[in-house]
């Protein structure tokens, strides 16, 4: 076990938005937490590497109280990819180079930028690392800050929504390459989705929140018909595609029926 969490409890201007979370990760795993929008999500993640301070419950790091630890201690430990990257002047090369902070001494040093190097090349992202930050797209941002995330050589990955700036294709590319890099170096990384179909894919185990709480926690088994309604408030159907499970949502619910004008029925191209 790398990471557990127990009575985790969070509070926003006297409003509980956590409450009693508890699960554990072991290392090689890559968890999606679940769930609709405005339940905690992201709160949870900020508050594993307290970014946000939880009113009560401990968060344990390999055998360590993150809560005793300082900031540059817990990046050592824990990288942290958030939703929305702050951009500026610097080339992605030293955007990225700035993961390497918590490690570097008095000065960067080859260690460093081979660490660089090697992380740019297997994003495939060899092609940007002169651009500027603040003159890229969502999409590329959103691969720079993973970079940054994994050269930091952290015992576990925190990931916001990863790819909700990415196309189909990087989605595909950079979370295999989170799994690779969960598997090969024995780590975990946590990661808040919306895309049920990518968690299915990619990730070993669940947490679905509902309401503040953990309603359903566990691998496969848990993903069920009913547990996605009961979170969610749509029923769905879980099949199989070229050996792959996925959610449809059950017969198009809240799409419009389609009708063919009657006769002498005008058609309009008014909204409503």
């Amino acid at each position: 076990m790398i990471l557990s969490v127990d009575e985790l409890c969070f509070l926003y201007k006297n409003r509980e938005v956590l409450s009693k979370i508890a699960f554990s990760i072991d290392r090689g795993e890559v968890v999606a937490i679940l769930g609709p929008n405005g339940v905690g999500k992201t709160t949870l993640l900020k508050c594993l590497n307290r970014i946000l301070r939880p009113k009560s419950g401990v968060v344990n790091l390999d055998g360590e109280d993150l809560c005793q630890l300082d900031l540059m201690d817990i990046a050592r430990r824990v990288g942290y990819v958030p939703q929305r990257v702050e951009t500026g002047r610097l080339t992605a090369f030293d955007a990225v180079l700035l993961g390497r902070r918590p490690h570097i001494g008095w000065d960067v040093t080859g260690h460093d930028l081979r660490i660089v190097d090697a992380v740019f090349h297997r994003l495939s992202m060899d092609h940007l690392r002169l651009s500027y930050i603040d003159e890229m797209s969502g999409g590329e941002l959103q691969k720079i800050a993973i970079a940054r995330a994994l050269v930091q050589e952290p015992k576990i990955l925190l990931l916001d929504e990863p790819t909700s700036s990415l196309d189909l294709k990087n989605q595909v590319e950079i979370l295999s390459t989170i799994v690779q890099v969960v598997r090969q170096h024995n780590i975990a990384a946590v990661m808040t989705m919306h895309d049920l179909n990518q968690a299915f894919r990619y990730a070993d185990r669940f947490i679905f929140l509902k309401a503040g709480h953990i309603y359903a926690h566990g691998g496969r088994e848990v993903v069920t018909a009913d547990v996605i309604e009961e979170v969610y408030g749509l029923p769905v159907i879980i099949g199989e595609i070229a050996g792959v499970r996925c959610v449809i949502p059950e017969g198009g619910a809240g799409m419009p029926e389609k009708h063919a004008a009657s006769p002498g029925e005008q058609k309009s191209d008014a909204y409503v």
